[in-house]
């Protein structure tokens, strides 16, 4: 490309003459970004499309110019700019000697480069700015497997990764305006943040969703540019009816357990089909999938694995709606919470717990050999049979693995019990999703 053509792209994304958009700020995931600026590593934003990574490197932007860092000595550039007609490996070659022409860094200068995996090679440009110390290097993208797949590749050891996700609970309601400090903000702001858990349930946590008017529409685009731009282009697929249709059968059916072979011949395909589909639809951040609890790793592999998707409110576009959806639901929401953590905490696995007798336990919280947790979803708790199903499974569930820590998480049920079953004593704790939602996030930055 010509030179006035990439500086006029570049001058549209950086703040060198101008203040941009920064959007809401995400206070954990901006702390954490200049953390790893502090290393000598480059840094990698992943997460689903449209989760607001862009945001988030713009107000790591706008702190370090704050913090004293000249505006000419930062270079954000967007690959997805449609001006950006063709990709081809010499391209950042051509904008980083553009940038230095016209803009003439002092120092070493950070080069933010968003949605990066659209250009060839790029991972080989990144490892040898890193190595030789031209420039400090954020970059993004919409693939787990592309980042940190690739740089891992090349950048053994010499990058970090941030994975970002819709917003939390905690997060919507600050969107909202709804600012809880503390266990008596919760109190007195009960009834609120009840009716804006209803509006999460309904829309998910899109940062743009969130704030739109026209919120279904929003996440049908989203689902479509997913498909397309994140699976369908890069894997030059010819079938795409069958991934679409993959797609909307998952989402129709959060929460629940499948295999990759039941589903070949309702969507008339190869079960090699269905399960690269289904790592494609994962890599991309639409779904992710917890597997069956097993000692043996090779029976962990072959049960059916439980699917949930990234955002409830994707699920509640695209998925059919039926009755027993409330339950399904607020599963996912603790699902995402729980995957959340597991990004954050190396040592920590996510399960679901079922014994040859069809007993279920939703989630079980392993760190290391030790089982730390189980959980249980009961939206109506008030219901006996289902209660005592529920319990039944967890209880059995605790004596097989020596786990005390019992949880149930529902509706607005918050107590503790006490429950002997031959001669041995059980404590399960039961919390609301709104309280486990704020209390969870409450425990992650403390």
């Amino acid at each position: 490309m010509e030179k006035s053509e990439l500086l006029e792209i570049l001058q549209d994304w950086n703040f060198w003459k101008k203040e941009l958009d920064t959007g809401k700020e995400r206070k954990a995931y901006l702390e954490k970004c200049l953390r790893f600026l502090k290393t000598n590593v480059v840094t990698s934003i992943i997460g689903v499309r449209r989760a607001g990574k862009s945001y988030i490197m713009r107000q790591v932007i706008k702190e370090l110019i704050e913090e004293g860092t000249e505006r000419e000595d930062i270079l954000m550039v967007n690959f997805e700019d449609k001006r950006f007609v063709e990709f081809y490996p010499k391209l950042l070659d051509e904008i980083y000697e553009t940038y230095l022409e016209f803009l003439k860094p002092c120092t070493n200068p950070f080069f933010f480069l968003d949605e990066i995996h659209n250009v060839p090679k790029w991972e080989r440009w990144v490892r040898t700015m890193q190595e030789l110390g031209k420039a400090k290097i954020i970059v993004s993208g919409s693939s787990s497997k592309l980042l940190a797949g690739e740089l891992a590749t090349v950048l053994t050891g010499r990058h970090l990764d941030l994975f970002v996700f819709p917003l939390s609970f905690e997060e919507f309601l600050y969107f909202k305006n709804l600012e809880i400090t503390d266990e008596l903000d919760e109190i007195a702001k009960k009834i609120e943040i009840k009716r804006f858990l209803n509006e999460y349930r309904e829309f998910g946590g899109f940062p743009e969703v969130v704030l739109s008017g026209d919120k279904k529409q929003l996440l049908l685009t989203y689902f479509d540019d997913i498909l397309t731009k994140d699976i369908e282009k890069r894997y030059k697929l010819k079938k795409s009816e069958k991934l679409r249709a993959l797609a909307r059968f998952y989402l129709t059916n959060i929460s629940n357990s499948i295999t990759f072979n039941s589903l070949k011949t309702s969507l008339d395909t190869t079960t090699n089909t269905i399960e690269k589909f289904s790592s494609y639809l994962e890599e991309a951040g639409m779904i992710f999938f917890v597997k069956r609890f097993s000692f043996k790793v090779k029976e962990q592999e072959k049960s059916a694995r439980k699917v949930y998707s990234i955002d409830v409110g994707l699920a509640n576009a695209i998925g059919f709606k039926f009755s027993s959806n409330l339950g399904k639901n607020a599963e996912n929401l603790v699902a995402i919470e729980l995957k959340k953590k597991e990004t954050l905490d190396p040592n920590m696995e996510l399960y679901y717990w079922k014994n040859p007798r069809h007993e279920e336990v939703d989630f079980l919280v392993k760190e290391g050999l030790k089982v730390k947790q189980l959980i249980q979803v009961c939206w109506n708790i008030k219901e006996y049979r289902t209660k005592e199903r529920e319990i039944k499974a967890l209880l059995k569930a605790s004596k097989e693995l020596n786990c005390k820590n019992l949880l149930v998480i529902t509706e607005d049920c918050d107590a503790e019990e006490e429950i002997e079953v031959k001669e041995e004593s059980y404590k399960v704790k039961f919390l609301s999703l709104w309280k486990w939602l704020l209390e969870n996030r409450r425990n992650e930055h403390s």
